[in-house]
C-alpha cells in the first residue's frame, strides 16, 4: 500500500509470506530502481505466524528494513528465535517500530498512518506453551492515507466477530479473513484435525460466519474483499454456490496481483 505517487513512491507491505519474492516479481511498483534499492518503505506484521514472517528472511539484503510490529510479536520473533537475528547484520540495518494498540504510527515518507487494533487470535504454534496469550498476539491494521484520510482495514486472522464493529468503523475498504468457508473444512476433507476457530479463523459461511454477521456491521459503501483464502475454500471457484453467495452479499474475492485504489 502506498499513500504517495511518482517515481520515488514508497510502499507499505503487510506481512511477509514465504512467497514474498514471487509477489514482488508480479508487482512492478515493488521492483528496485537501482542497485541495492527497494521501494519497500516498511513491513507491518499482523502476528508472528510463520506464514506471515518467513518472507522477512528472503528480504534480508544490505539495505535497511523497517518493521512494524507489536512488542509481543517482536519478542516472539527476535528474543525467542535466533534465526531472525540474521536480519540485522549491522546495528542500523533493522528498525523495529512499535505498534501500540489503538495508537497510530505515522509513516510520513510513505504517506500512511498505521493503527493496530486487537483482533481475537492465538499464539503462533511455535510459541504455544512458552508464552501466555496477549491482545498483542494478533492485530488488524487500520491503514490511513494521510492526505485523503481514506482508510483500509486489514484483518488476516479473526478468531471471533464479537466487538469487531469498532475496527471496521469508518473504513473505506475492508480486507477480511476469508481463510475457510466452513468450520470443519479441513476435517471433512481429511486434511487435518483442527477446526477453523481452533486456528483463529472465523469461517465465511454459516449463520455465525462473517458473510452474515458482517452484513449489518461493515460500513455502507465500503469496498469489501475477502483475502487470506485457503485453497480448500470453495468460494475460490468461479460459479460455485459459495462464490455466488459471497458476491451477492457485496464481497469480492482477492486474487494474486489484485490492484485497486480507495
Amino acid at each position: 500500500m502506498s499513500g504517495s505517487a511518482g517515481a520515488d513512491e514508497r510502499w507499505l507491505v503487510v506481512n511477509a509470506s514465504p512467497d514474498v519474492l514471487r509477489q514482488i516479481e508480479r508487482f512492478a511498483p515493488l521492483w528496485p530502481r537501482a542497485p541495492r534499492h527497494t521501494p519497500i518503505g516498511a513491513i507491518a506484521l499482523t502476528n508472528g505466524d510463520l506464514d506471515h514472517v518467513l518472507g522477512l528472511l528472503s528480504l534480508r539484503e544490505s539495505q535497511p528494513l523497517r518493521i512494524l510490529a507489536t512488542a509481543r510479536v517482536r519478542e516472539g520473533l527476535v528474543d525467542r528465535n535466533a534465526v531472525l537475528r540474521t536480519l540485522a547484520r549491522t546495528s542500523d540495518q533493522v528498525t523495529w517500530v512499535a505498534l501500540e494498540i489503538h495508537r497510530e504510527v505515522r509513516l510520513d515518507d510513505i504517506g500512511l498512518g498505521v493503527t493496530a487494533v486487537p483482533m481475537a487470535g492465538k499464539l503462533p504454534v511455535h510459541l504455544v506453551g512458552l508464552a501466555e496469550p496477549s491482545p498483542e498476539d494478533n492485530v488488524a491494521l487500520r491503514v490511513r492515507d494521510l492526505a485523503s484520510g481514506r482508510t483500509a482495514l486489514i484483518a488476516t486472522a479473526a478468531g471471533s466477530l464479537d466487538a469487531v464493529g469498532p475496527a471496521l468503523h469508518g473504513a473505506d475498504a475492508i480486507l477480511f479473513d476469508g481463510t475457510f468457508w466452513s468450520e470443519d473444512e479441513l476435517v471433512a476433507r481429511g486434511l487435518g484435525k483442527a477446526h477453523a476457530r481452533d486456528m483463529a479463523h472465523v469461517p465465511v459461511g454459516g449463520s455465525e460466519g462473517s458473510l452474515e454477521r458482517l452484513a449489518d456491521v461493515a460500513p455502507s459503501g465500503a469496498r469489501r474483499i475477502y483475502t487470506h483464502i485457503n485453497n480448500t475454500n470453495p468460494m475460490l471457484r468461479a460459479g460455485s454456490p459459495e462464490r455466488v453467495r459471497v458476491e451477492h452479499g457485496g464481497w469480492e474475492i482477492a486474487f494474486d496481483g489484485m490492484d485497486f485504489t480507495i
